[in-house]
């Protein structure tokens, strides 16, 4: 017989794992460290002892550092690096090959660090790919998508496995980053994954093919709103940059993005009637290009928006739109247009503008302080050196500015087409899209002399943006990168003067209206403005700059935007001490705006851009001084208090959370679906006198669309009982206990229906909430024998003397963790009537109660007599608006008139779970 002693037994690992299991519950972590090192050393078999531990530990598929599944795990790695011969390789191979298997069923989780370790420890790479192969498909038909794709990640099988079976279900759970991960590094998951989501952005894609082609998922309607076309498109150009595939391969986002893009030209020409004829045409014309769908949907929108038929006949026979494809009416007006306007004209505007604008135009904006034989391009070699003498002088300052192509989104990186560089007296255009010029080397050397050179002085605005394309149009500067040297950014001086602002006026940097259009100056305009006293003209900001000839507009906005640094310089440096700056501005250049690795600076340089281009933000990352005014930590002097009722806001789709938390405090809001553009929220603020909250990039869109102060950016990483702290104290809002839950949080009302017990109870049991009649009386009867302590201290409600709300400790409305929906079912409603008398021996009604451990009670007689012991008025009765709380504690709202206030039995009723 081959029986083993206890003295070569060993320890046994379920006596090893209970100790180590009571250590833990009594967190003695010392003492488990040296009870898992000696008990490790007494097992005959370490590593079958090991997963014999893990195995039985409670939450064993945790995996995280919090669990002692965990601990032991890391406690035995510790003890393997004193015993390196405890290894796989010393035990017989079908031995070791069941450990494997047995370790295997372990790894159910994706805890990066616990599965490496078992990876390592039972070196399962290099089981068969089979069998690894057969665990992964077990775990994907359990459902545990995510863990089935971090582990065939470990072991490095993304080929052997479908991709679309792996990713869909992950992405339908909103784990498109796992999904990511799993085809990152293997070029034909890549493209495969890419070309999935842009199949997806077709505009005849149904939900029911994916239910067609997965049966086993259950594709709800949350589902479907993470697949959106819109949100579709961001994902594929993100990726398509991050995996560097070509746009070929994903032709529905790329026409979603176009399309996209039309509406939004069509809304700034005709909407908004902030783009020139000129601008909007070229603009359409690059966005339209060859698709014959999209030159289709231009003359769709062109009788949508603008409402003149003779232009969309115009466009119309431009692009040979055919007959059964037009809008009613254009066919008909294309028969009656003259010959000499059957199409679209474009004025020779080069020639025929003059160099000097109008009269009201030099009132209104900063002009150029040269004429126009001191505008030169440089478009040749021998240009080039002229303009070399002249602004690489020893001792000189250069205003630098460039100008790019807008591409709407359509290509990730732009290129620059223009390069303005000002010195006193002259403007220097280096015209990038001259045949050979750009990438002549002489203007590559010229570019890396001029940053780099210690003695003349650069100016800027915002060099981080320009810097960005520079590289994108000259790769060289990747492989040896652009060195800069005395170059002050004047968006570091605008901050400092900004902060400045809000040290004297304690009230933030303000908009200031300009013109009929009362659009708000910002950045560099803002600066202008406020040095020299008028803002800039960017009328022609975003046009076609690769376009040649250049109109006269555009070359005068160029040449300003160059000639402004040196003016702005020039009256800074005469009287710092008026701005708050140093009295040598040049001490404030950096070289920052140059060093593209540091993304934390990238980060808060463009925070802060955006904060001194005049709009009210609230984001932590504020400096310090900033943060009291603009982040709502403390509220402005002129911003008297207010009650919630008053503040009325309306939330964009990426602040849902914050909305339905606002709601809850009894904050008018309108939350915008997924599937709405966030101009509705531009329109809808516009139309009931609302304020915008939204975060990220749309929030430059919609400042500009409303008035001073009504749009407010926070910061989407913080959770939303934070950010409604912030948006509270900003608009100085004084909450009461009566606010709470005074509005629904689903539809935004705050008118509620008293419903009567009985209606209620029978809504209750067609809900599947509550049982029959009968079983309720039997429970009933029951209930009233052994209330007991039910109604503790804890939940029951001490009522105050003078006030018609009823409460116990209120708990802070902003630390819910759960929502709450009020009108659910209409179950939050109760009328309910309460009788009060003086008499100790008079009959009380039963009154329902539910309590925060989830039971229904019936409260009796003596019960409800302790709780209203110090009721003192004449009977009456009166309807109750109960609202739940989901913590331990309950706020009890009582609607009384106003000449009956009297204390009255508190009732609630519970609270449906979402």
């Amino acid at each position: 017989m081959d029986r083993k002693t206890p003295e070569t037994a060993g320890l046994d690992p379920v006596v090893l794992r209970d100790q180590l299991f009571e250590l833990w519950n009594r967190k003695d972590l010392q003492t488990l460290h040296l009870a898992a090192i000696q008990g490790f050393s007494k097992l005959s078999e370490p590593l079958e002892g090991l997963l014999t531990i893990l195995e039985g530990c409670p939450g064993k598929q945790k995996g995280r550092s919090h669990t002692l599944t965990h601990h032991i795990l890391m406690e035995f790695l510790t003890w393997g690096k004193e015993h390196p011969q405890v290894t796989l390789s010393s035990l017989l191979q079908q031995q070791a090959l069941e450990l494997q298997q047995r370790a295997l069923s372990l790894i159910r989780d994706t805890q990066a660090n616990f599965v490496d370790n078992l990876i390592n420890i039972y070196q399962l790479n290099s089981l068969d790919p089979a069998i690894l192969l057969l665990s992964i498909m077990k775990l994907h038909a359990l459902h545990c998508y995510k863990e089935a794709a971090a582990l065939s990640i470990k072991l490095k099988l993304q080929k052997e496995l479908n991709m679309e079976e792996m990713c869909v279900p992950l992405i339908l759970q909103n784990k498109l980053a796992m999904a990511e991960s799993f085809v990152t590094g293997h070029d034909h998951l890549e493209q495969q994954l890419v070309s999935l989501l842009d199949s997806w952005c077709h505009p005849n894609f149904r939900e029911e093919e994916i239910s067609k082609q997965f049966p086993h998922l259950s594709v709800t309607k949350q589902c479907m709103s993470l697949i959106q076309p819109k949100i579709l498109t961001k994902h594929v150009f993100r990726l398509v940059e991050k995996f560097h595939i070509d746009q070929g391969l994903c032709p529905n986002a790329l026409h979603k993005r176009r399309l996209d893009s039309l509406r939004f030209l069509m809304y700034k020409r005709f909407v908004e009637k902030t783009m020139t004829d000129e601008n909007w045409s070229d603009h359409v014309q690059y966005v339209v290009a060859d698709d014959s769908e999209l030159q289709i949907h231009l003359v769709e929108l062109l009788v949508k928006y603008c409402g003149c038929l003779s232009k969309a006949s115009q466009w119309s026979l431009r692009y040979n739109v055919p007959r059964n494809r037009l809008p009613f009416g254009v066919w008909d007006t294309q028969q009656s247009l003259p010959s000499d306007l059957q199409q679209v004209g474009f004025r020779d505007s080069a020639k025929a503008e003059a160099w000097t604008p109008s009269r009201s135009h030099c009132k209104t904006f900063y002009q150029v302080p040269l004429t126009k034989e001191n505008v030169h391009f440089v478009d040749s070699p021998e240009a080039l050196r002229r303009c070399r003498n002249i602004v690489l002088k020893e001792g000189g300052i250069v205003g630098v500015d460039m100008e790019w192509q807008p591409t709407f989104g359509c290509i990730s990186t732009q290129q620059v087409a223009l390069i303005q560089l000002a010195v006193l007296g002259q403007v220097f255009l280096l015209d990038l899209c001259a045949n050979g010029f750009c990438q002549h080397p002489d203007t590559i050397i010229f570019i890396r002399s001029l940053f780099s050179e210690r003695s003349i002085l650069k100016l800027g605005y915002g060099m981080s943006g320009d810097v960005r394309c520079l590289i994108a149009t000259w790769h060289q500067l990747l492989d040896e990168p652009l060195q800069i040297e005395a170059m002050l950014d004047l968006l570091n001086v605008h901050q400092k003067i900004q902060r400045q602002k809000v040290n004297r006026t304690q009230k933030g940097p303000k908009e200031v209206a300009v013109g009929k259009k009362q659009q708000a100056e910002k950045g560099l305009s803002l600066l202008v403005q406020q040095v020299l006293g008028r803002p800039l003209d960017k009328t022609e900001q975003m046009s076609n700059w690769e376009k040649r000839p250049l109109r006269i507009s555009q070359i005068r906005y160029a040449v300003a935007d160059a000639c402004c640094l040196l003016d702005v310089y020039s009256a800074l440096s005469s009287n710092p001490a008026y701005f708050g700056l140093p009295a040598d501005l040049r001490s404030m250049s950096s070289s920052q705006s140059g060093k593209n690795g540091d993304k934390k600076q990238k980060a808060k340089r463009a925070t802060e851009k955006e904060e001194c281009q005049g709009a009210q933000r609230v984001s932590p990352r504020s400096s310090n001084t900033e943060k009291g005014l603009l982040c709502g930590e403390k509220p402005s002097e002129d911003t008297p208090p207010r009650p919630p009722q008053q503040l009325r806001v309306v939330c964009d789709n990426m602040l849902q959370g914050l909305g339905r938390c606002l709601r809850c405090l009894g904050v008018d809001v309108i939350i915008l679906e997924n599937t709405d553009d966030h101009r509705v929220a531009a329109k809808l603020a516009q139309a009931e006198g609302r304020f915008i909250l939204t975060c990220g990039q749309p929030f430059q869109s919609l400042r500009s669309q409303v008035g001073e102060g009504r749009c407010l950016s926070l910061d989407c990483s913080e959770k939303a009982r934070d950010q409604a702290v912030r948006v509270l104290r900003h608009f100085n809002v004084q909450l009461t206990p009566s606010d709470i839950f005074s509005r629904c949080q689903t539809c935004n009302s705050d008118e509620y229906a008293a419903v009567p017990r009985k209606d209620m109870a029978r809504m209750l049991q067609q809900k599947g909430f509550l049982q029959g009649n009968h079983t309720i009386q039997q429970q009933q009867q029951r209930e009233e024998e052994t209330l007991g302590d039910i109604l503790t201290p804890g939940v029951t409600p001490e009522f105050p003397r003078t006030s018609c709300t009823l409460q116990t400790r209120t708990p802070n409305p902003l630390r819910l963790r759960s929502r709450i929906d009020i009108c659910r079912a209409a179950a939050l409603h109760l009328s309910l009537e309460c009788t009060h008398k003086n008499s100790v021996e008079s009959n009380y009604r039963h009154f329902f109660f539910l309590f925060s451990n989830g039971l229904d009670r019936r409260v009796t007689r003596k019960e409800a007599l302790r709780m209203t012991s110090s009721a003192r008025e004449t009977p009456t009765s009166a309807p109750l608006e109960i609202i739940g709380f989901p913590v331990r504690h309950l706020v009890l709202k009582c609607i009384i008139p106003p000449k009956n206030q009297t204390r009255i039995v508190s009732a609630a009723l519970r609270l449906l779970r979402l």
